[in-house]
């Protein structure tokens, strides 16, 4: 899987935060391991691919270890999510690999999990306490200035441009506050408006069509999600304008990175941001429970790349749902 092919890379830009930790994460003495893994539903494409790549990696590592055991949790909301991690450690795991609905009301179910000496990793959101062995995220900031430093790149530094924000959280305000930062730095580059779309393909359709309306001269876009930029798309293609040069939206879902292979001109560029990270918490997790983790790593963080038509190939997954 390739997932495993940049575990070394990871590791290697493995960033360590002085927190706070909780478990000792003790190198398990049996050979028998179970392992947790709870996310949400796929409400979302993101989350469907989160989904499919948990699916992925249970089938990878009972296939190949037989010493392995993997459950699948999904839950549609914060409340449910407690629950099934109830569950799960009722049915004596030995990690949990988790991505939570909502940190807050994750956060004490996370507690109970480390203080009863299962392995924790939390996966993109942070919890309110860091009692977890490892945390593992992507470059959220990274992201950001990924998007700005393509739209930089497409327009030569100069241009009208529009951006399509994320679900306002913390997580939104990091990727937008540093796509701003590089943008400062191209004064001939101007934001023309800068509004949420909620990560929404209905949102992003219905904002486009507002913008296309107000805005006689657009160069480009960043949405900063691939399903509202499907959206943007949409709406810009039956508008039958020919100003807009390029849309980078985020996440590399195989719909857009398929695209930029195919050479659209409109998607010269794609930012991951991938789901893929929830396999890799599985492999940490194992790592951890067999001791084979570098003393004192709690915190991966997945670097953000640019997808271009010349390496998409390496990002395109034709069989995930994201």
């Amino acid at each position: 899987m390739k997932s495993l092919l940049r575990l070394s890379v990871c590791l290697a830009i493995a960033t360590l935060l002085v927190l706070p930790f909780a478990g000792c994460g003790k190198k398990k003495t049996s050979n028998q391991l179970t392992i947790g893994i709870s996310i949400p539903s796929a409400d979302h494409g993101w989350t469907g691919g989160v989904v499919w790549w948990a699916e992925q990696a249970k089938q990878d590592w009972e296939t190949r270890d037989p010493n392995v055991k993997v459950i699948v949790s999904t839950a549609k909301d914060a409340s449910e999510q407690v629950d099934k991690v109830e569950n799960l450690m009722v049915q004596g795991i030995d990690a949990l690999v988790i991505l939570p609905h909502d940190p807050s009301p994750l956060t004490g179910i996370c507690e109970q999990v480390a203080n009863a000496g299962i392995y924790l990793v939390v996966v993109d959101r942070g919890i309110d306490r860091p009692v977890q062995n490892l945390y593992l995220a992507g470059d959220n900031a990274g992201f950001g200035r990924g998007g700005a430093e393509s739209i930089v790149r497409a327009l030569n530094g100069k241009g009208k441009i529009l951006v399509m924000e994320g679900i306002p959280c913390t997580v939104n305000s990091i990727r937008v506050d540093a796509f701003n930062e590089v943008i400062k730095q191209h004064p001939g580059i101007e934001i023309l408006e800068s509004q949420s779309a909620y990560r929404d393909t209905e949102k992003g359709l219905k904002l486009m069509e507002n913008y296309l309306q107000k805005y006689p001269q657009i160069d480009a876009v960043w949405t900063g999600d691939d399903d509202v930029l499907l959206g943007a798309l949409k709406a810009y293609e039956e508008s039958g304008r020919k100003d807009i040069k390029c849309f980078v939206g985020g996440a590399g879902s195989k719909v857009i990175v398929k695209r930029i292979l195919d050479g659209d001109e409109l998607i010269p560029f794609d930012v991951t941001y991938p789901p893929r990270m929830i396999a890799e918490g599985v492999d940490y997790a194992i790592m951890g429970l067999r001791g084979e983790l570098q003393d004192g790593l709690k915190t991966v963080i997945i670097p953000a790349e640019i997808i271009t038509r010349e390496n998409a190939e390496n990002y395109y997954y034709p069989d995930s749902i994201f």
